[in-house]
C-alpha cells in the first residue's frame, strides 16, 4: 500500500503580513492588526501581529491598550482588521494550491490540508520538492511567507507546520514518528487547548510520551468518549482523517510565469489560452459556472495588478471566457503603457453550480 503523504500549509502572521505587503514601509516596526470594540480608543483586542510585536511580547487576545503598554518604547503600527484584503489575497493563494493537491481542504483563512499520496506515489523526497515549489510560488506571487509540515496524516502535518515558524518547512517521514512526537508538550497536539492541559497536568502529564503512557480507559473516563479515543490515538500520531473539500470554491485562478518579461500580446496570449483552458476545465470538473472573468499581472517590479469584469450571465464556455481575458489583458496594457509583465494569470469568480445549488458541502460530506 502507498505511503500516506500529506501537507499543511501555514500562512505566517498572515493578516499582519498583507498589511506589511499594503505598505512596505511598516515592514521594520511591530505591527499590530486589532479588533476594535469602539467603546474607546483603546478597547477591543489584539487579533495578531509580525514577528517584531511578538518580541515584545505582544500575543493574539491580549487587550489593545495592554499592547500598546508593552510597546511604548517602540514605533509600533496598530491597525484595524481589513477582512476584505486578508479574504481576497487568501482566496488567490488557495486556489494556487489546490491546484498542487490531489484533494485540498481549505481549513481557514491562513491554513489549508493538501494530499498529495498519488501525485509523489507516497514519496515524502518529492513531497519536499513540491512544498518547496509551492513556498516559492506564494512568496514570488504573494509576498507571503508560510510554514509547511509534511507527514503520513492530517494530525503530524499540522504539528509539523508550527515546529520551525516562521517560514520553515518540517518533514516527518513515517520513521521518524515516535521520535518527533514524543517529546513535545501535549498543548502542541490540535485542539489540547488551556482547559485540557490543565487536567492533563493534574494526571501528571506534560508531554506527548506521558500521555501515551495512559490507557485508553483512563482517557475516555476523564475526557469522555469523543476527546478521550482522540487524545489516545494523537499520542501515538495516528490519524486517518481524509483531506476533503469543507467549502464551495469561491473561485478559481491560475497564474505562471512568462518565458521572458514582455508587454507583447502575441507573446502572452499562448500562456493566457493554457492558463484559460486549465481554469475552465476546473469549472466543468466541479459542474459550476463563472459570472466574472479576471485577469492577474505581476510586472518585472513585482508590484500585482488585476483586472475584471461581470459577465452578462453565468457561463463555463471556453471562448466566451478567452475572448474576455484577451479584452481584459488588452485594456490592462492600454492602461499602463509602461508596464511590463513577468507573470500573468486567469481568475474566474462569482461561481455557482450548473443546477443553481450554491452549497456543495451536502455533496462531500454525504
Amino acid at each position: 500500500m502507498t505511503q500516506r503523504v500529506v501537507i499543511h500549509v501555514d500562512l505566517d502572521y498572515f493578516y499582519a503580513q498583507c498589511e506589511e505587503n499594503l505598505n512596505p514601509s511598516n515592514r521594520e516596526k511591530p505591527v499590530i492588526v486589532c479588533v476594535y470594540s469602539g467603546r474607546t480608543e483603546e478597547s477591543g483586542v489584539v487579533s495578531t501581529s509580525n514577528y517584531l510585536a511578538r518580541k515584545y511580547g505582544v500575543k493574539a487576545g491580549i487587550p489593545i491598550a495592554r499592547a500598546k503598554k508593552l510597546l511604548e518604547t517602540a514605533e509600533a503600527v496598530f491597525l484595524p482588521m481589513n477582512r476584505s484584503l486578508y479574504e481576497e489575497v487568501s482566496d488567490r493563494i488557495m486556489d494556487m494550491l489546490r491546484n498542487c493537491a490531489d484533494s485540498f481542504e481549505k481549513a481557514g483563512i491562513d491554513e489549508a490540508y493538501l494530499e498529495i499520496t498519488n501525485r509523489t506515489s507516497g514519496s515524502f523526497e518529492k513531497a519536499a520538492e513540491i512544498a518547496a515549489e509551492m513556498k516559492q510560488q506564494i512568496l514570488e506571487q504573494e509576498h507571503i511567507t508560510c510554514s509547511i509540515g509534511i507527514a503520513p496524516n492530517k494530525l503530524l502535518a499540522k504539528i509539523a507546520s508550527d515546529h520551525n515558524k516562521p517560514n520553515g518547512l518540517t518533514i516527518v517521514n513515517p520513521g521518524e514518528l515516535a521520535a518527533f512526537i514524543a517529546g513535545l508538550p501535549v498543548d502542541k497536539i490540535p485542539g489540547v487547548g488551556k482547559k485540557v492541559e490543565e487536567n492533563l497536568n493534574h494526571l501528571k502529564v506534560q508531554t506527548v510520551s506521558q500521555l501515551r503512557a495512559l490507557d485508553a480507559t483512563n482517557l475516555i473516563e476523564t475526557f469522555g468518549k469523543s476527546l478521550g479515543p482522540y487524545l489516545y490515538h494523537a499520542a501515538r500520531g495516528e490519524d486517518d482523517e481524509p483531506v476533503r473539500e469543507r467549502e464551495q470554491p469561491t473561485q478559481f485562478s491560475r497564474i505562471a510565469t512568462l518565458k521572458k518579461n514582455t508587454r507583447d500580446m502575441s507573446e502572452m496570449m499562448p500562456l493566457l489560452e493554457e492558463l484559460t483552458n486549465s481554469v475552465a476545465q476546473k469549472l466543468a470538473e466541479t459542474d459550476m459556472t463563472c459570472k466574472s472573468v479576471g485577469i492577474i499581472a505581476i510586472l518585472h517590479d513585482l508590484s500585482i495588478h488585476s483586472k475584471s469584469r461581470t459577465l452578462e450571465s453565468p457561463t463555463a464556455d471556453v471562448k466566451t471566457i478567452t475572448k474576455n481575458v484577451k479584452d481584459l489583458i488588452e485594456q490592462f496594457l492600454q492602461s499602463m503603457p509602461n508596464a511590463v509583465a513577468r507573470r500573468i494569470g486567469v481568475r474566474l469568480s462569482g461561481l455557482s453550480r450548473r443546477s443553481g445549488q450554491t452549497d456543495i458541502s451536502k455533496f462531500l460530506h454525504g
